[in-house]
C-alpha cells in the first residue's frame, strides 16, 4: 500500500512536471506568436483591414437601401480617409481610382494607345448622391464599383516589406496631403467636408504612430507628436470658408516637418533615395524643399553650379539660332519673371509662360507635348519660327566656339560636346530658377511678419472658397499634383478668343488636341504657376486678359460656362463663386505677395 501510494505520488510528480513542461512549451510558442502579432507590419495590416472592411460594409448598405445613401456614404468615406495614409502610399493606382475627380480620364501614350475612361470612386459617388435628383441606378453602380475595388485591395495588399523608413515617408506624405489638397476641398467638391476629413486623417496617423511607439528612443518626442496631432485636430474645427489655412500650415504643417526630421534622427533611419520632397526638408516653401532630380529626365545627371553657369551663358547666346538674332532670353526676360510681356510671343502662336519654377513640373509647353526640359529645347531649336535649325548645327556652332571649350571641360569632364550636353546645360540653368524668396515665403517660414490681413485672407480664399488651389497647388501654385508630384494637370476652363462676356467664343487654339488628335482633349491647356503673376501679364495661353481683375472676374463667373461658352468637358466648376469685390482684391493681394526677388537672375 505504501509502495502503491509512493508510486502515485511519483506518478503525480512526473505528471506535474510533464504538465509544466507542456504548458511552458505552449506558453513559449504563444509568446513567439504574440511577438509576431505585435510586429508593426502585422498591426498596421490589421488596422487597415478593419477600417477597409467597415468602409465596404457602409457601401454595401447603400446598394441594399438607397434611402441610406447620404448617411452611409459619409460613414464609408470617413473610413476611406482612415486608410488613405496607407493606401495612397502602398497602392497609388487603386487610391487614384477611388479618389479621382468626376472628370473623363484620358491616357495618351501614343497615337495607337489612347485610353478614355469614365470616372468612378468616392468623388463621383458624392456628386451622384448629394444632388437634387438622385439616380439610384448610377448610385448603386458606383457604390458597387468602389466596394469591389476596396475588396480587391483588402485581399491583396501586403505589409510584409514595410520598414520604418516606408512608414515615415507615408506619414509625411499624409501630413503634406492634408495641407496642400486636403483642406482645399480638392477631393470633396460638393460637401466640402475637407476639414472633417482632415481630422479623420490625423486621428488615423495618431493610431498608426502608436504602433511604432517602441521605436522611439526619446519618449518625449513621441508625446510631442501626440500633442501636436491633438492640437492640429482642435484647430481643424470650424467652417470651410472661414478656416484659417495660412496659420494652420505655418503653425502645424511646418512644425510637423521639423518633428518628422527629429523622428528620423531618433530612429536612426536612413533612406535609400529621395522622393519629390527632400528627405531633410523642414519647410514646404523653400528652395531646399524639392529634389529637382525627381522632376528631371532620368539621364539629366547631377545639377552642378558649373552646369548652371554654362547653361546661363547658352541661354543668352543669339548665335545658337540660324539668323543669329534670337536666344532663349528673347522670349523669357528675367525682369518680367522670364516672360516677355507680349500677348503672343514673337514668332510663335502662344503667350510666353514664366520659366520660374518650371523645373517643378512633369510636362512642358501649354499642351504638355514635351516630357522634359531637354525635350522642350529640341522643339525650340527645330521650330522654323524660333531657332530654325537642327541639333547637329546647334552642336557644331557650340563646338566651333572657343569661348565654350573650357566651360564644357569643367562642366562635363571626359565627355564630348554634343547636343545632349548643350541641352542639359540650358535645362540645368532653368532648373535653378526656383527662388522661393517672396514676401509670402518669408512670412510663412517665420523669417518676417509683414503679411497684411488682406494678403492672409487672400491666401485663405485662394485655398478655400475661391477653389483656386484645387488646380494651382501650393507651394508652387501650379498644376503638378502634390504630394506625389507625378502629374502636371491640364484643364479645359473655356478661355475666350477675345475679352468679351456678351458674345464670347472659345479660343481657336485647340491646345492638347494637336498632340494626339483626341477629340475629348480640345482646348485643354496645362495649369501654369501663379507665382510672380503680377509681373507676367497678359494672361492665359492667348494673352486675352490684361489684368488680374479680369482673370478673377472670368473665374468668378464660372469660367467659359459663365460667359456663354459651353464645353462638355469643362473641368472648371461651372457654378459662380460669388466672390465679393473685396474678396477679389484680397486674392490679388495674396498673389502679389508671391513676387520673388529675381534680380539675382538678371544677366
Amino acid at each position: 500500500m505504501i509502495i502503491q501510494n509512493s508510486f502515485k505520488h511519483i506518478k503525480g510528480a512526473y505528471f506535474a512536471i510533464s504538465l509544466f513542461i507542456i504548458l511552458s512549451f505552449f506558453a513559449s510558442c504563444s509568446k513567439e506568436i504574440e511577438v509576431e502579432k505585435i510586429s508593426f507590419n502585422t498591426l498596421m495590416k490589421e488596422q487597415f483591414i478593419d477600417d477597409t472592411s467597415i468602409a465596404i460594409a457602409f457601401l454595401d448598405s447603400i446598394s441594399a437601401d438607397i434611402s441610406t445613401a447620404h448617411k452611409y456614404y459619409e460613414e464609408s468615406r470617413k473610413y476611406f480617409k482612415k486608410i488613405e495614409p496607407i493606401l495612397a502610399a502602398l497602392d497609388t493606382e487603386n487610391y487614384g481610382f477611388l479618389n479621382q475627380p468626376n472628370i473623363l480620364k484620358i491616357e495618351e501614350e501614343d497615337y495607337t494607345d489612347i485610353k478614355i475612361k469614365k470616372p468612378s470612386g468616392y468623388q463621383v459617388l458624392e456628386e451622384e448622391i448629394f444632388t437634387k435628383q438622385m439616380d439610384s441606378v448610377a448610385i448603386k453602380k458606383h457604390a458597387s464599383l468602389v466596394s469591389n475595388r476596396l475588396m480587391l485591395i483588402k485581399e491583396n495588399i501586403s505589409f510584409s516589406h514595410i520598414k520604418p523608413y516606408h512608414f515615415l515617408w507615408l506619414f509625411r506624405k499624409s501630413v503634406v496631403r492634408v495641407a496642400l489638397t486636403g483642406i482645399t476641398g480638392f477631393d470633396s467638391p460638393v460637401l466640402e467636408n475637407s476639414l472633417e476629413e482632415s481630422i479623420v486623417v490625423y486621428q488615423s496617423l495618431k493610431t498608426y504612430l502608436s504602433i511604432f511607439e517602441d521605436q522611439f528612443e526619446n519618449k518625449t518626442l513621441f508625446e510631442n507628436w501626440n500633442k501636436e496631432i491633438e492640437a492640429s485636430i482642435k484647430d481643424l474645427q470650424g467652417d470651410f470658408n472661414s478656416f484659417d489655412r495660412y496659420h494652420f500650415i505655418k503653425k502645424h504643417t511646418q512644425r510637423q516637418l521639423e518633428l518628422w526630421n527629429q523622428v528620423v534622427h531618433d530612429w536612426n533611419v536612413s533612406f535609400p533615395f529621395e522622393l519629390a520632397i527632400k528627405n531633410n526638408a523642414t519647410s514646404l516653401f523653400s528652395s531646399d524643399t524639392f529634389n529637382l532630380t525627381y522632376f528631371s529626365d532620368r539621364n539629366s545627371g547631377e545639377i552642378t553650379s558649373e552646369k548652371i553657369a554654362l547653361g546661363k551663358k547658352l541661354f543668352y547666346d543669339i548665335k545658337l539660332s540660324s539668323d543669329k538674332k534670337i536666344s532663349c532670353a528673347t522670349c523669357h526676360h528675367p525682369d518680367k519673371a522670364f516672360t516677355d510681356g507680349m500677348k503672343i510671343s514673337m514668332r510663335v502662336t502662344r503667350n510666353a509662360p514664366t520659366l520660374l519654377y518650371s523645373a517643378l513640373q512633369k510636362a512642358f509647353f501649354y499642351d504638355k507635348r514635351a516630357g522634359s526640359l531637354e525635350g522642350q529645347i529640341i522643339s525650340v531649336v527645330e521650330n522654323t519660327n524660333e531657332f530654325h535649325t537642327n541639333l547637329e548645327t546647334l552642336e557644331n556652332s557650340v563646338k566651333n566656339d572657343s569661348t565654350y571649350i573650357s566651360d564644357f571641360i569643367i562642366s562635363y569632364p571626359n565627355q564630348k560636346i554634343t547636343h545632349q550636353e548643350i541641352r542639359n546645360a540650358i535645362a540645368s540653368y532653368i532648373r535653378s530658377l526656383v527662388p522661393f524668396n517672396s514676401k509670402f515665403d518669408r512670412n510663412i517660414n517665420g523669417i518676417e511678419n509683414t503679411l497684411t490681413q488682406s494678403e492672409i485672407k487672400g491666401f485663405n480664399l485662394f485655398n478655400g472658397k475661391a477653389k483656386c488651389a484645387t488646380c494651382h497647388f501650393a507651394p508652387v501654385f501650379n498644376g503638378t499634383v502634390p504630394p506625389d508630384y507625378k502629374e502636371s494637370e491640364i484643364e479645359l476652363i473655356g478661355v475666350p478668343e477675345q475679352n468679351d462676356t456678351v458674345n464670347a467664343t472659345i479660343s481657336k487654339d485647340l491646345g492638347r488636341y494637336y498632340v494626339y488628335k483626341t477629340p475629348e482633349r480640345k482646348h485643354f491647356f496645362k495649369t501654369s504657376t501663379v507665382r510672380n503673376v503680377s509681373i507676367t501679364a497678359p494672361y492665359m495661353h492667348n494673352g486675352v486678359y490684361n489684368t488680374l481683375e479680369e482673370v478673377l472676374d472670368f473665374y468668378n463667373r464660372g469660367g467659359g460656362s459663365g460667359i456663354g461658352i459651353h464645353q462638355e468637358y469643362q473641368t472648371l466648376p461651372t457654378d459662380r463663386l460669388d466672390l465679393s469685390d473685396q474678396e477679389i482684391k484680397d486674392i490679388i493681394a495674396f498673389m502679389n505677395s508671391l513676387n520673388d526677388d529675381i534680380t539675382v537672375y538678371e544677366e
